[in-house]
């Protein structure tokens, strides 16, 4: 049995009930185009393939864990392994291959849960939905309302593309070796239509003013946007991000393109 590995942030789910309701949760149908992100020892790939589904596709960086779920699984034709880093998988380019959109599941990694989020929203077009368990914290900032505590840039960079419901909390005596934290189930439906068009400098924007979260957006927001445009957006310069709803940031990066194209930067002078 392969032994968890630290550098990979490995606790394996071993559960049946919790396999189980995780399973229930993701609901594999007729047709459906499964990936795994990060399989381990294969708990819920064996469960996700006892379903009627028409593939998955599972995604494993660990060389050898994914040669013993190799060697155990292959002869289901569904199953098709992927030895990779999931931060460099075209979705894009799978769900053509596959002939349909995809739908993700998987423990992601709780260091690497961030930066594995915003690689899948690139290529929200072909997803149709997302069921990955992370850090507890992480699921309440993904789930948050304006002007919470977890409310965030996370909450923000989600908001535009996806519906987030937290579904159930999973203890750490589910996994081995146990976590030193709580996790949560998270479905993220990925909607038909963004909730409103996205500006080209939205994430900047957003980064900026949760960069500092006790600033005003007045000075959080210093170089990008000035008062009076944060005023004409109808906005209070004094108040704080957390208390902005998504679409108000939204504004503000239109708000910071229209100043842009306005007073552009200056070109630099010819060499020589």
């Amino acid at each position: 049995m392969a032994l968890p590995r630290k550098r990979f942030g490995q606790h394996f789910l071993h559960d049946p009930a919790v396999i189980e309701r995780i399973a229930r949760a993701i609901a594999p149908r007729p047709g459906d185009h499964l990936v795994e992100i990060g399989p381990g020892r294969g708990a819920l790939t064996r469960r996700l393939l006892a379903a009627d589904l028409a593939t998955l596709d599972a995604v494993e960086i660990d060389r050898d864990l994914a040669a013993l779920l190799a060697a155990e699984l292959a002869s289901d034709a569904r199953l098709v392994l992927h030895v990779a880093d999931a931060l460099d998988l075209d979705l894009d380019a799978l769900a053509a291959r596959r002939g349909g959109k995809l739908r993700l599941a998987g423990n992601l990694p709780y260091n690497l849960s961030t930066p594995l989020l915003f690689h899948f929203l690139e290529s929200s077009g072909s997803i149709e939905d997302m069921h990955f368990m992370l850090q507890r914290e992480v699921v309440a900032r993904m789930t948050a309302r304006p002007g919470t505590r977890e409310y965030g840039r996370l909450t923000v960079m989600l908001a535009p593309r996806v519906r987030a419901e937290r579904l159930f909390d999973i203890g750490p005596g589910a996994f081995h070796p146990p976590p030193k934290v709580w996790s949560s189930i998270v479905r993220l439906e990925v909607l038909r239509q963004p909730a409103f068009a996205v500006a080209p400098d939205y994430g900047k924007v957003v980064a900026a003013a949760f960069a500092h979260r006790r600033k005003t957006l007045r000075n959080a927001l210093k170089g990008l946007v000035g008062q009076e445009q944060i005023e004409a957006c109808g906005l209070d310069p004094g108040a704080r991000p957390e208390t902005l709803a998504p679409l108000a940031f939204n504004q503000l990066a239109e708000a910071a393109a229209r100043a842009v194209a306005r007073h552009p930067s200056p070109s630099p002078p010819p060499m020589g």
